[in-house]
């Protein structure tokens, strides 16, 4: 696998662990709910806006295959 995959898998999964955590939370409800959905969604977003990041930088240096 290239390395461009394996970075991608990474942030793809990264966001994906995050997401989960924010859905069970919120299914979990109560004061840990009420404390830290705002948090873990910030987190989402952040790790989403890196995950795009890295996936425009590993296009835009992408050596061109012909």
């Amino acid at each position: 696998m290239d390395f461009e995959k394996i970075v991608m898998f990474v942030a793809l999964g990264l966001v994906g662990a995050i997401l989960a955590w924010g859905v069970l939370t919120m299914a979990r409800g109560g004061d840990y709910n009420r404390n830290n959905s705002n948090k873990i969604m910030r987190y989402r977003i952040i790790f989403q806006a890196l995950a795009l990041l890295i996936f425009v930088l590993l296009l835009w240096f992408r050596e061109p295959r012909g």
